[in-house]
Order: C-alpha cells, then structure tokens, then sequence
C-alpha cells in the first residue's frame, strides 16, 4: 500500500493531491493515508503537507529500493526476486546462500553497501554506502560448465551498454569483465558457479560499478586505477536509473545467449574491446604471460601472439594493458 500510495505522489508530481482523493482510489482511510506518509518520510522520501491541499512529493531518495526498481524494469527474467539490503558482507556470498536454497533465476540481490566487497583475485571491492552499484544476479542457464565464461562476457557487454545509455561516456571492455573508462576503471564483475560434470546448478554474477564516488575516501591503493562516473560527467548519476538499465542490458542478452545467439554478443564485445591488438601481461595463478592480444575465440578465450610468434589460449588471467 505504501508503494501505492507513492505512486500516486508520483503520478501527480509536482502538483498536489489530496488525502481525500488518496483515501477514495486505494480504498483506505484517512489515517492510513498519514501513517504511509509518515512511513515513507522515514524511508527519506521528502513530502510536503498542506492543511485542506493535500501532499506533495518534493524529493525521492537515492536508494535502490525494490518498488523504485521494479518500475523502470522491462526484463522478463531478472529481477523477478529482489533482495535489498542496507549493509551486507558480500552481495555474492548472499547470492550463493540464496540459490543452494534454491532461489529462482533472475533474483537480483542489492545492497547499499558491502562491508566485505569481493574482487577477481581474491581482491578487496571497495564498496561504500550510496556511492556505487553492488549487486548480483542468480542465474540457472541450461549450460556446460564449460560454456559458463561466455556468461562473463554477455555480462560485460550488459554493463557496459548501460553505462554508455545512462552517462553517454564511452566504456570499454578489458579482457575479461572490467569496464574502463580512459584506462581507468569503473566498473567489474565477479562470476562463481556451482557445477557438476555436464551441468551448471547456478551461476552468481557480482557487478561493481563506481558512481558517485566520494574521492576523498578512496584507498590510496585505488588512486589513479579506479574512477567514479560521476568523475567524467562532472554530475552525479541516478544509481537507480544505472541499476534498471543494466538489468534490462542484462536480461535481454541473457535471453538471447540462451537461444544461440552468442556470435553477435562476441562481435559487440569485440567492438568495445580496449585489450584486442594491444601489447598485454597476464598474470595467471601459475604463469606470467607477454604478448599481443590478437583475438577472444568463440568461446571467449584469449588468444596472445607471443614475441615468438606463437599462440596461446589464455583461459583466466589478470591482463594489465601496456
């Protein structure tokens, strides 16, 4: 009743509407109507009073709030489950603990703030509250594990498709699943799975992306590697507008990777490459790699020209560009 209630604020922004008129449409009293007022002010909506006017809704809150989410989302299979939370350890951890419950595809797990972020590498994610997108998607594809990389980068190309949507900046993809901006970046995915021999159970895709960073705050590990959209727009950027877009990126190539259409997401992640035909390092677990990034195979490996002229198929790697 109260995102009811809100809807009709938000219907009628910026006018008035009455507590009479509210009461009349969702069939509840007049008192009701003040207590899901008062309920929503405590939820940092800002709504003004007007003795025999009625309310106003002044200002909404910058929070990923489910009810703020469902209405921009056009996806069929994400975000049909939403878990919101103010403060968690890991968005991926919580997934897991989800889906091993037997979550349903497409729950998209939120928080405002990650007290133990996860990075590729066992890194730290630095994930401050209000000031980013943390968030992870359960998914149950139909798939060989060893098609699961493919899912990184349909992933990848999700993001960065909304971040050119909601910014207009131009995001880059670097092998595998970081998104650059100016060979900084701004936004990463962490993919886990849980599989067996011939099949996938689920699969947890955590994507980080740095909005509207406080620069004061930021590790001095981080200092000059990663950046904050709001850092090339020079103006702060609707998280909930970013989170919909990329959830709606998200689902539609989901669906069309689920149907065969993989070659063509390859081809867009191609065009957004900012590792291909690039002189790159790749620190893997055992090895240390130099080379040319000469392609991404058909089943989104890296393939490197050695100085020798040789190839190799790069499976999973940490690249720095040179």
């Amino acid at each position: 009743m109260k995102t009811k209630v809100l809807s009709l604020l938000k219907k009628n922004y910026p006018d008035y509407v009455s507590g009479e008129e509210i009461s009349r449409q969702l069939g509840i009293s007049r008192t009701a109507v003040w207590k899901h007022m008062r309920k929503l002010k405590e939820s940092g909506y800002e709504i003004e009073a007007r003795s025999k006017v009625g309310y106003r809704l002044i200002q909404t809150p910058d929070r990923l709030y489910e009810h703020e989410l469902t209405a921009l989302l056009k996806a069929s299979v994400l975000g049909k489950k939403i878990v919101y939370r103010e403060t968690v350890g890991s968005t991926n951890e919580l997934a897991k603990e989800l889906a091993q419950k037997g979550a349903q595809q497409g729950t998209v797990v939120i928080a405002e703030e990650q007290t133990g972020g996860k990075g590729r590498m066992g890194r730290i994610w630095y994930s401050p509250a209000g000031q980013g997108l943390w968030f992870s998607v359960i998914l149950r594809p139909r798939i060989s594990p060893v098609d699961a990389t493919k899912l990184t980068l349909v992933c990848a190309v999700a993001v960065a498709n909304a971040v050119r949507e909601i910014t207009g900046l131009a995001a880059g993809i670097k092998w595998p699943n970081d998104i650059l901006i100016d060979n900084r970046k701004a936004a990463g995915i962490l993919t886990e799975m849980s599989a067996e021999i011939d099949k996938v159970n689920y699969m947890v895709l955590g994507i980080g992306i740095n909005v509207n960073f406080n620069s004061k705050t930021v590790p001095a590990d981080m200092a000059g590697i990663a950046m904050s959209l709001d850092e090339q727009t020079n103006t702060k950027i609707s998280r909930i507008d970013l989170l919909a877009a990329v959830l709606n990126n998200l689902d539609m190539l989901y669906q069309d990777f689920t149907q065969g259409k993989f070659a063509a997401i390859l081809s867009a992640w191609k065009e957004m490459s900012v590792t291909l035909n690039r002189w790159v390092k790749v620190v893997s677990p055992n090895t240390v790699d130099e080379g040319i990034a000469f392609d991404i195979d058909d089943e989104g490996i890296l393939i490197l020209m050695k100085k020798d002229g040789s190839m190799k198929r790069i499976l999973s790697g940490d690249v720095s560009l040179r």
